[in-house]
């Protein structure tokens, strides 16, 4: 496996690993989805976006996802390709700082099929048809233009939008911690979980259920950093109140696109050597769990 394939492959697995509030994870599954589908997903497609330097982040994008419905029948991961591909493809000896926005102000039309196609493939949960650029017709502008229609409602394509700055800026803040990553991983991970779902209402909670329950769960997140948490004991209880209440409408409240921009934030963090791969974990792979 490349050097950038292992990046990309190690991002998923943390995220998928660290037990998140109302996510799936080793030790909470729901009944669409396990945690083996979300390590399969990142065996699949680590080698595929790797090559988004050469091949474009379309191309690479649409590769993704049917490699991915090769080996699980749900969407677990469209979001997390959608996000990784254009960080992919910034040349390896360039800054993600410097080098995104000429990815992504180069996307074309050619790119906007292929993604549109690939979104089409994986039916990602409360997608239904919107007025301007809908992806169930062919784009008549390229991607940027597209994902800038839809910033407003959707925080992946919002990422187009500003050529990535929130995912840098959390790739290099707090609670992710260089000194201390490799031990404290999966805390921070869901830290920095808990930061972004409380900083924004995550997006596929607000198609799946309204804004209003995605406001309220955000708002939930921030009281759980609020009351100190990890470290006093009426915190720890407030977490496990919020993943529960998370969980308890048949997974409608999974904040799932919160999921996507930690493994975005993850990623760059790891390409950038702002935290280092985590040691002692051996990470999983496919045939090991």
């Amino acid at each position: 496996m490349s050097p950038l394939a292992d990046q990309i492959r190690t991002a998923c697995l943390l995220e998928a690993t660290a037990a998140k509030p109302g996510n799936v994870h080793p030790e909470a599954a729901f009944a669409d989805m396990t945690y083996l589908d979300l390590v399969r997903s990142a065996d699949a497609v680590a080698e595929i976006l790797a090559t988004a330097t050469r091949r474009g982040v379309g191309p690479v994008v649409l590769d993704a996802v049917e490699a991915t419905a090769g080996v699980t029948r749900v969407n677990t991961n469209l979001g997390i390709i959608l996000l990784l591909a254009p960080l992919a493809a910034v040349p390896g000896d360039v800054s993600l700082e410097h080098g995104i926005a000429d990815v992504i102000d180069g996307l074309d039309r050619q790119d906007a099929r292929c993604v549109f196609a690939a979104i089409r493939q994986a039916s990602p949960g409360g997608l239904g048809e919107v007025p301007e650029h809908d992806v169930t017709r062919p784009p008549t502008v390229g991607l940027l233009e597209a994902m800038q229609a839809a910033a407003g409602h959707d925080s992946v394509a919002a990422c187009y939008a500003e050529r990535f700055a929130r995912v840098l800026a959390w790739s290099r803040s707090k609670p992710l911690d260089p000194a201390t990553f490799a031990g404290g991983w999966q805390q921070q991970i869901v830290g920095l979980a808990l930061t972004i779902h409380a900083e924004q209402p995550d997006t596929l909670i607000v198609r799946k259920c309204g804004i209003d329950t995605a406001a309220e769960a955000s708002l939930r997140a921030r009281r759980v950093l609020q009351s100190g948490w990890p470290d006093q004991p009426e915190s720890r209880t407030a977490f496990r109140d919020f993943d529960q209440w998370l969980r308890a409408d048949g997974h409608r409240r999974n904040p799932g696109t919160t999921a996507d921009l930690v493994t975005a934030a993850l990623f760059a963090a790891l390409r950038e050597n702002h935290i280092p791969d985590p040691d002692p974990v051996s990470l999983p792979t496919s045939n090991s769990t």
